[in-house]
């Protein structure tokens, strides 16, 4: 089974890629969705972010208290660095578990942010990056979480520069509108499908 990772930026457009791909039968691993619930039901993981950030991470009827974890993360590196120590391992390996049950397939694909960021591409044998113009991006963000320029280039530049994830993309989309995105993704399909997993290679 070829592991895949599907990244991109904020507002590129990963999730309707994702979609796309879900479509063509590949199953898709959202990792921002189950990390959120692994927070909530994973009970060693909820236990070691009531140690570091208090009780008040989450409510009374055990959903997560974002506004109390993003007052104290949104502005430091250390407590970020502390979640991220929490969170990330679990997803590994909840992840992990998911490729087992999920191993018939020819191709799986884990949809990620920060693949990039976490140096987290290294374990996947190809990487699909999502690409768009930032003033697109810019648009999509606003329009989506009613959040102004100013608040969604502060979140822009928290990120890796696209540029730079443009080296080591194995693929990429342009999702702009300016080529049709269903046809990019059709033909990374057929190329991930006819690859030789011996040699990860195209037949």
């Amino acid at each position: 089974m070829i592991k895949v990772g599907l990244t991109g930026g904020i507002g590129v457009g990963k999730t309707v890629c994702a979609d796309i791909f879900s479509l063509l039968g590949v199953p898709i691993y959202n990792s921002d969705i189950e990390a959120k619930l692994i927070m909530v039901r994973d009970e060693t993981v909820k236990s070691a972010i009531v140690d570091i950030f208090g009780s008040e991470s989450y409510t009374e009827d055990g959903a997560l208290n974002r506004g109390h974890l993003a007052s104290l993360i949104f502005s430091n590196k250390l407590l970020l660095a502390k979640m991220n120590g929490i969170v990330h391992p679990a997803v590994r390996e909840h992840f992990a578990q998911w490729c087992l049950a999920n191993q018939s397939h020819k191709y799986i694909i884990q949809e990620s942010a920060l693949i990039f960021e976490t140096g987290s591409f290294k374990s996947f044998d190809k990487v699909v990056l999502v690409h768009a113009d930032l003033e697109v991006r810019i648009e999509r963000v606003k329009l989506r979480d009613k959040a102004t320029d100013e608040e969604v280039l502060a979140r822009i530049k928290k990120q890796l520069p696209q540029e730079e994830k443009l080296e080591f993309a194995d693929y990429v989309i342009l999702n702009n509108s300016k080529r049709p995105l269903i046809k990019q993704i059709l033909n990374i399909h057929i190329d991930l499908m006819n690859i030789d997993i011996k040699s990860s290679q195209p037949v």
